[in-house]
């Protein structure tokens, strides 16, 4: 270790002008074991500076690096770990915590030991020795002595003392000066002892012959004591004159700070001052404005509001500390709330008159837009409101109690004023609905009590949902036009007093064009729309408040009004249905959650539980259809109904929104319709059951063809199936008359053949032999056959109805049937009678001519 401490000294230390005193082997705790060295160094150069420098070797490890230093000024504690067991573990704080471990316990405590002698010379901070024996920690030395601590101390410190340059040098001359200094040191040491006792005998005689030089030197120093005595006298009064002045100076600057305070007092003061009159001060001409001001014209209502905020701004002044409690402020602050309440209420006074007499507003008669199925305009109102929006938001943020007032008369007066009007309006509309224009002509001179319409629809009843948010978007609602449609003789939807089978489509089409006009023509947007952006959310709901409390009547007025276009005609329920979901997509768009959105939403779930009734209805009725015993079937009214529901609802939902319940619908109806069909064709007597099912289910068939709707396809084969089985049951189970013995023997002669016999030995039986064969056939000459074929053609054309067209098809089918069943009784004869030359007496040829000749015929 020391030739360690020597070479550290040498290579690092010293060009730094610094002393190695003590040194510690250590690796950091917890860590892979990197081995450096701690050092405690001081300054050869005053002021002492005291460090402790971390060293470490190279990568390389042929030299040493110093890779931190810190000065022991900063080392707050030194926690030895353990004062009684050896532990090599010791922690430096600095301004971290550093955790180090000692190659051993004795090198930890002479360096901890260091340090504390280091600390007490040096240092005034004393360094906090934690866990420390006290055997390692000596005694401070007091503070009268200079240079050590305790003996061990100086030991530490002087240990080692680097030669100056000029002592170098007079050893070197004097070692040069004795060849023999290196090879016989003792002669060397003898000469200078020798040389040491001659010079200390000369330092004797020197003194001595001195002496009188001595006395001369102490009469010199006695005399300077004298002078100095006297100086001191001199500076003793200097000193009290000094003391005066300093009084004097004293009193000056305590003055001068005084004046200083006072001149700061006054423009802080000033200040304080400034600020109440520029902040606290409103213009007499604001004060007229708010006490005598005229809030109908437009000059007058800018004068009061720029008063008013102008007001607000000097009640809502942010007072500094201690403002409130001078006279002057409290007074000001009385006079404001003064002129505050005073504007209030004449304010409210005004607004409350101005609503008044917009409520009871009759200037516009209703009927003359009644008849064009439109509202009266409002904008007027709305412009005169307008110029108050800024004087409501000062009465809201002074005087909410007065404000809250305003707005539930605004709302009182308004409600009785838009009831009114869209009560009237809905009148009309119902007017437009049944056709009746006279009653539409006389509705400007009729009371509306008297109202026809009225009282046939006092009866009906609307649901009242939640009404909330706004009506900014109606007038954007587009109605989509209805196409004609097919209208059936005989209708099964008797939804009410009148049944579907009343109405033309002129009549439907009137009651879409009235249903569009009502719902588009100048309802809530262009009543309460005044243009202002949209407000943040708790505003939104306030508003939405507003509009459920005027507009109230707008829901059940709206739901009559589909209770009435429903008794009409339930057919009418799809033109709702569409029209009202493309009103409720378009507003969402707007704002899910407006009064118009939520408002059309409700009325939505009433117009779907309405086409739902109407679908039911419809499936009922389908089940409770008796058919005539006298009469043949034909198309079924329901199957009839389908194709018209079909055809009117597909113009209608072209392009809806709401697609998919018509979807759902359609596979419902069209369940019903297969199911009914079936239950018919079994309970019919007249007609063939094979007849129904074929000619109703081909008539499906061409409507869902006709129609193209892609939610059917599945149906659409399924009915082209059921036609084809059945129209080939009706034609075998027909064909079958004709040529009955015939078909007899032939079933026979089968039945013979699959028994075991071979075909060729047929002949031989006695009930099937060529004599018995030639038989039947003289039985069926082409005469014969001709004339049971114009039989069948007969009872055919009995069964079947005109409007489908099928007779042709059936009959094309029966002639290919008759000519199958003809090749294969040929087939039997060739097979089971050959050689025998028996033929039939009409060929394939006279089949189709005889089937041509009775088709022209008939």
């Amino acid at each position: 270790m020391t030739a360690i401490k020597h070479a550290l000294q040498r290579d690092i230390f010293t060009p730094n002008d610094e002393r190695l005193l003590s040194i510690v082997n250590v690796c950091k705790a917890g860590k892979k074991k990197k081995n450096c060295f701690l050092c405690a160094t001081v300054t050869t150069e005053r002021p002492v500076q005291v460090k402790v420098v971390k060293v470490k070797k190279s990568d390389k490890g042929d030299f040493y690096k110093r890779q931190i230093a810190w000065a022991l000024r900063d080392l707050a504690v030194v926690d030895a770990k353990d004062a009684i067991k050896e532990n090599p573990e010791f922690d430096l704080h600095f301004e971290k915590i550093y955790k180090w471990v000692a190659s051993s316990t004795a090198e930890k405590n002479a360096f901890i030991s260091c340090i504390w002698k280091l600390n007490q010379r040096y240092l005034r901070k004393k360094i906090d020795f934690v866990n420390v024996s006290s055997q390692l920690l000596e005694e401070s030395v007091p503070s009268g002595e200079n240079q050590s601590v305790t003996g061990g101390d100086e030991e530490v410190v002087d240990e080692y003392q680097e030669l100056n340059a000029r002592e170098e040098q007079d050893i070197e001359i004097m070692m040069e000066g004795c060849e023999y200094a290196i090879s016989n040191a003792e002669a060397f040491a003898e000469k200078l002892s020798r040389e040491l006792q001659v010079l200390d005998g000369a330092n004797i005689q020197s003194i001595m012959a001195s002496e009188k030089q001595v006395n001369i030197l102490m009469k010199l120093l006695d005399e300077a004591l004298k002078e100095v005595d006297q100086i001191e006298l001199k500076l003793s009064s200097y000193e009290e004159m000094l003391q005066s002045v300093k009084e004097q100076m004293d009193q000056i600057s305590e003055s001068n700070h005084l004046i200083h305070l006072s001149n700061t007092n006054n423009v802080k003061l000033l200040s304080e001052i400034e600020f109440l009159v520029n902040h606290m001060d409103l213009a007499k001409g604001h004060i007229k404005a708010l006490q005598e001001g005229d809030l109908a014209s437009s000059r007058g209502i800018e004068a009061c509001t720029n008063a008013a905020d102008a007001l607000l701004q000097c009640m809502n002044v942010a007072l500094r500390p201690g403002h409130d409690l001078l006279l002057a402020v409290k007074q000001q602050q009385q006079r404001f709330s003064d002129l505050r309440e005073l504007f209030a209420r004449r304010l409210a006074s005004h607004l409350n008159n101005v609503f008044v007499q917009q409520g009871h507003d009759q200037s516009s008669t209703l009927a003359q837009h009644s008849v064009e199925l439109t509202l009266p305009n409002h904008h007027p109102f709305h412009r005169d409101l307008l110029r108050y929006a800024k004087l409501m938001e000062w009465l809201k943020s002074t005087d909410y109690g007065k404000y809250e007032g305003l707005t539930k008369n605004y709302m009182d007066y308004l409600s009785r004023l838009y009831e009114r009007e869209i009560k009237d309006f809905f009148e009309v509309a119902k007017i437009k609905m049944t056709g009746t224009t006279k009653e539409s002509k006389k509705f400007a001179t009729l009371p509306r009590k008297e109202s026809a319409v009225k009282q046939e629809t006092e009866s009906l009843h609307g649901s009242s949902g939640k009404l909330t948010g706004s009506t900014s978007s109606l007038n954007k609602l587009s109605v989509q036009s209805s196409g004609n449609r097919r209208s059936q003789s005989s209708s099964l939807l008797d939804m009410g007093n009148m049944s579907a089978s009343d109405l033309d489509v002129a009549d439907r089409t009137k009651f879409d064009k009235a249903e569009a006009e009502d719902l588009d023509g100048g309802t809530l947007s262009r009543q309460h729309n005044c243009g202002t952006p949209l407000p943040v959310s708790s505003e939104k709901d306030m508003i939405r408040q507003m509009m459920i409390k005027i507009f109230r009547c707008i829901e059940p007025e709206l739901n009559n009004l589909i209770a009435l276009g429903d008794k009409i005609d339930s057919f009418n329920s799809l033109y709702m249905l569409v029209k009202m979901s493309h009103h409720v997509w378009t507003a969402q768009n707007v704002d899910p959650a407006s009064f118009l959105s939520t408002t059309l939403g409700n009325v939505l779930v009433t117009v779907k539980r309405n086409f739902d009734k109407c679908i039911s209805n419809q499936i009922r009725q389908m089940e409770e259809v008796k058919i005539s015993k006298k009469s043949k079937v034909g198309i079924l009214p329901f199957v009839a109904e389908f194709e018209e529901f079909a055809g009117l609802a597909e113009s209608i939902f072209k392009n809806a929104e709401r697609r998919g319940d018509l979807d759902k619908a359609y596979t419902k109806l069209i369940r019903g319709v297969f199911v009914n069909v079936e239950k018919v064709a079994n309970e019919s007597q007249k007609t063939p059951r094979d007849v129904v099912m074929m000619e109703n289910f081909h008539h499906i068939f061409a409507t869902l063809s006709r129609l193209k709707i892609s939610c059917l396809e599945a149906e659409k084969k399924e009915a082209k199936q059921k036609y084809t089985d059945h129209l080939q049951s009706y034609v075998i189970y027909s064909l079958g008359q004709p040529l009955e013995k015939l078909n007899h023997f032939f079933e026979g002669v089968e039945a013979r053949v699959a028994q075991g016999i071979r075909e060729e030995e047929v002949s031989y039986q006695l009930a099937f032999n060529k004599q018995e064969l030639r038989k039947v056939i003289k039985e069926y000459p082409g005469k014969e056959v001709k004339k049971g074929l114009d039989n069948l053609y007969k009872k055919v054309d009995k069964h079947l109805c005109e409007e489908e067209n099928l007779l042709q098809v059936v009959w094309h089918s029966m002639q290919d049937e008759f000519i199958r069943q003809y090749k294969h009784f040929e087939g039997l004869i060739a097979r089971c009678y050959p050689g025998s030359g028996v033929t039939m007496e009409f060929t394939i040829q006279d089949i189709l001519d005889y089937c041509s000749s009775i088709a022209q015929s008939h």
